[in-house]
């Protein structure tokens, strides 16, 4: 496990993430574990990073998801030098990803 999530209860989240098997399960878990604000913040991120993975430009990043250019230039980041997590999804979404139904 990465050294930053040491001494959190990070493992016990990604391990009940793991469990979840179908969209029900899923919303509920994030439902009860997350605030409405949580969800749509976490969910704006991986729309943003769809969008940067798609080559658009910032102004259209803006526009589509309300997102800051603080949000995007992270998002943007964590693309380029982060540990390929969005990839890995958006390669397993597939089809989905790739229609921007995200």
């Amino acid at each position: 496990m990465d050294p930053k999530f040491k001494n959190t209860h990070a493992e016990l989240l990604f391990r009940a993430v793991l469990t979840l098997k179908n969209m029900e399960e899923c919303e509920a878990f994030f439902d009860d574990i997350c605030t409405v604000q949580e969800i749509r913040a976490i969910s704006q991120r991986l729309k943003v990073a769809q969008m940067l993975s798609e080559k658009k430009v910032y102004s259209e990043i803006v526009a589509k998801t309300g997102a800051s250019t603080a949000t995007i230039s992270r998002v943007n980041r964590s693309l380029s030098y982060g540990r390929d997590g969005y990839n890995i999804v958006f390669e397993r979404l597939g089809d989905y990803a790739d229609h921007g139904d995200l």
